[in-house]
């Protein structure tokens, strides 16, 4: 892709914007960007619909711009390139790739993949959706490494060239239908991964997952599959004649981690890694932050800060780590999501649940008789209600089944004020 000269509009000044906007200039593009929430003195300029019909060679969209805006559809009529951050990615970016999507765990995986990586001695550089965006991963990109990326839906939908060596489903539960509308869109979305595989590749996907299975049938890679059948009397099989590990040796919590170890096996054994260093690395892999991370424990009650839980599957998955007695943190900003499918879950497992943002009474309404229901509106709030309430052996578990931008700017910072506020009540307790 020629980039020297032409005029390049980049919409969205997050991460993954500021990183494509500094790329493009340093191929000597004139960039301009753009953002809803911009100002002027910012150096962004105001996102108009007036903006998109200037004329531009090349439009790259930031993974949280909606990719079917009608100023986007107009401006691809006109025959203006809109591509997304990984497409433009894609061009310049060297070595094989691992793409890792998911509604739930791509983020421990992807981690763990790259952590099994490293302890196999074996170059690689994680990025994606987690950490890093895969346009600043070019430049330290090179042919006899690994690139182990994280993709949401978001960067997949505007995916077209994008082509994952190893492409990796772990499943495909309600998620982002604010943003994709319907199941179909967003499964669409995660279908472009395996869609754009190239012949000689590799799709690790969840048998007991129906997209995931459907995937199968869109690609012409070589398939690898996990399921849960795969952990038997408590060991987990890579095959029926491969034991990767016992159960108990998994160091994160959960049945979903196990699910989510075989998925990352898989991924290191087509890199190249032997077995026995598969199972020595996951033995010494920590739990990822904000996903069901152990907080503190305060007069007998422990804390789990599961942030990054921003959907109903996510959040049930947080919740079936634990034998009972919890406190659960619910709320935030809504995606769309039914809520009535947690009510027999929260009702045997859960003291109350401590509702929490603008999908609070969303939520109320659709778990009313279910379990005990506790407005407390902010997060703060919350945790100290669970600490008046609590007894020892109670679990507080913030695991809030939402987005988080009504209070917060991202679950990292919901997260971080979660376990601020715990800490603060360890001290006092101390």
């Amino acid at each position: 892709m020629k980039l020297d000269g032409i005029r390049a509009l980049v919409v969205g000044m997050e991460k993954s914007g500021r990183a494509s906007a500094d790329f493009l200039r340093s191929r000597h593009a004139s960039v301009t960007t753009t953002d809803i929430r911009a100002v002027e003195a910012r150096g962004f300029r105001l996102q108009t619909d007036e903006l998109f019909t200037d004329d531009w060679n090349l439009i790259v969209l930031s993974p949280g711009v909606p990719a079917d805006l009608p100023a986007l559809e107009k401006a691809r009529e006109r025959g203006i390139n809109v591509i997304g951050e990984i497409e433009l990615a894609a061009q310049f970016l060297q070595g094989r790739t691992i793409g890792i999507t998911g509604s739930n765990g791509k983020t421990t995986t992807t981690s763990l993949v790259g952590h099994i990586l490293a302890f196999a001695g074996v170059p690689a550089q994680v990025g994606g959706n987690i950490g890093t965006p895969v346009i600043a991963m070019t430049e330290r990109s090179r042919d006899d490494q690994w690139n182990v990326l994280e993709l949401s839906s978001f960067q997949l939908e505007t995916a077209r060239t994008f082509h994952a060596y190893v492409g990796v489903c772990l499943n495909v539960t309600q998620n982002h239908l604010d943003r994709h509308h319907t199941m179909e869109n967003y499964t669409a979305a995660k279908a472009n991964l395996f869609r754009m595989q190239l012949p000689g590749s590799y799709a690790v996907l969840n048998a007991g997952d129906a997209a995931c299975r459907s995937f199968a049938e869109l690609t012409v890679a070589q398939k690898a599959w996990f399921s849960k059948g795969d952990i038997r009397k408590g060991q987990i099989w890579l095959d029926d004649d491969t034991p990767l590990m016992p159960l108990s040796e998994i160091p994160i919590p959960g049945p979903h981690n196990a699910e989510n170890v075989l998925a990352a096996a898989h991924v290191a054994r087509i890199a190249g890694v032997p077995v026995e260093a598969i199972a020595a690395a996951v033995q010494t892999f920590k739990a990822v932050e904000h996903r069901l991370e152990f907080t503190a424990a305060i007069a007998g009650v422990r804390y789990y800060n599961d942030s990054k839980a921003t959907s109903v599957d996510a959040a049930m998955k947080a919740i079936d780590s634990f034998d009972g007695r919890l406190w659960v943190i619910l709320g935030g900003k809504d995606k769309g999501s039914d809520y009535t499918v947690m009510r027999e879950k929260l009702g045997d497992k859960a003291h109350a649940v401590l509702l929490i943002g603008s999908a609070a009474d969303k939520i109320a309404r659709q778990l009313e008789g279910a379990v005990r229901l506790i407005q407390c509106g902010t997060l703060d709030r919350a945790v100290l209600e669970a600490r008046t309430n609590a007894h020892p052996g109670d679990t507080v578990l913030l695991a809030p089944a939402c987005a988080s931008f009504d209070q917060f700017q991202s679950y990292e910072q919901r997260g971080q004020v979660f376990k601020q506020v715990v800490k603060e009540l360890k001290n006092a307790a101390a």
